[in-house]
């Protein structure tokens, strides 16, 4: 006999994949790792069905889980934490679980953030009549609203959250270039992660297009300190001002659509990040959990077996 994965055992085991991973993280099974994939041994699950994975009395726990601490309610509250995971592991799988919650997810937060950027952006720097600014304005709905058209349709097929999660993804990279290409184009700055601009806005940690906006305001007031009423950087007072034949010129204060463009590109960077991580885990839960099919099969065969 060789390696099964944990919807197998599932299925070996008439209990849910949700079930498998507790008896897990309890230490009653054994998970083995193959490379990329956690693998289970089917010997040993057939050995642990057979022995009766419910033993009477209170489960038997780690040594040294449970220690005297001079106070007797620190055991009393354990052993109704024990219970409380006991009744989980004891509830039978949902056909259709708990699904919808996009508004948590910190990708759609952010995408969401990119998408209102991308349209104030667009109607102040890029030509309304213009193709790009119907293309910009679309791509970032995309981002957002395909992340949540996702999560919401999981319920019934991880197929299709995973499918739509990825276009989100897709969508966004269109977008990223969008902007570098507008950057390019006009001769601006695409800003590498340690400026310091940057830097300033990243400690924000910017929730709404209106702390964005004060962020540029307040951008433009430090450029304005900074240098004189020609865009050149102020000296400290008594220095010398002489200025180096042939030297090249100050870097003039950014303008708004500098500001914004990089300051887009950075939550666009942080957002494709979150779903790049975001399908890695769906793709994971696909392989060991299978989709709606699989699942149907799971509590169909729990319910004829309950009687």
């Amino acid at each position: 006999m060789g390696l099964i994965t944990t919807a197998e055992a599932a299925a070996l085991l008439k209990i849910s994949p949700v079930r498998v991973r507790q008896y897990i993280n309890s230490g009653r099974l054994a998970l083995e790792k193959r490379g990329r994939d956690h693998l289970l041994n089917q010997a040993e699950v057939e050995r642990f069905n057979r022995q009766g994975r419910h033993p009477s009395g209170r489960p038997r726990q780690a040594d040294g889980q449970f220690r005297m601490i001079g106070q007797g309610d620190q055991m009393a509250r354990a052993r109704t934490h024990t219970d409380a995971a006991e009744r989980t592991m004891a509830e039978p799988e949902k056909l259709i679980p708990l699904h919808g919650g996009y508004r948590r997810l910190k990708s759609f937060q952010v995408a969401q953030l990119a998408y209102d950027v991308t349209v104030r952006f667009c109607d102040r720097y890029i030509e309304k009549r213009s193709r790009t600014h119907d293309q910009m304005v679309q791509a970032a709905r995309s981002g957002a609203q395909n992340i949540a058209e996702g999560s919401q349709a999981s319920g019934t097929s991880k197929k299709t959250e995973l499918k739509l999660t990825s276009v989100a993804r897709a969508s966004l990279e269109e977008l990223r270039l969008d902007y570098e290409d507008f950057l390019r184009q006009r001769g601006l700055a695409q800003w590498a992660p340690e400026h310091p601009a940057l830097k300033r806005f990243k400690a924000r940690r910017c929730a709404t297009l209106e702390e964005v906006r004060a962020w540029v305001v307040e951008e433009r007031k430090v450029g304005r300190t900074n240098t004189d009423g020609h865009g050149r950087t102020r000296g400290r007072p008594g220095a010398s001002r002489s200025v180096e034949v042939g030297g090249s010129p100050r870097a003039p204060v950014p303008g708004s659509a500098e500001l914004v463009a990089n300051a887009a590109l950075s939550l666009l960077n942080l957002c494709c990040y979150f779903l790049e991580r975001q399908i890695a885990s769906l793709e994971r839960a696909f392989v060991d959990e299978g989709g709606f099919t699989e699942r149907l099969y799971r509590v169909r065969s729990q319910r004829r077996n309950r009687g």
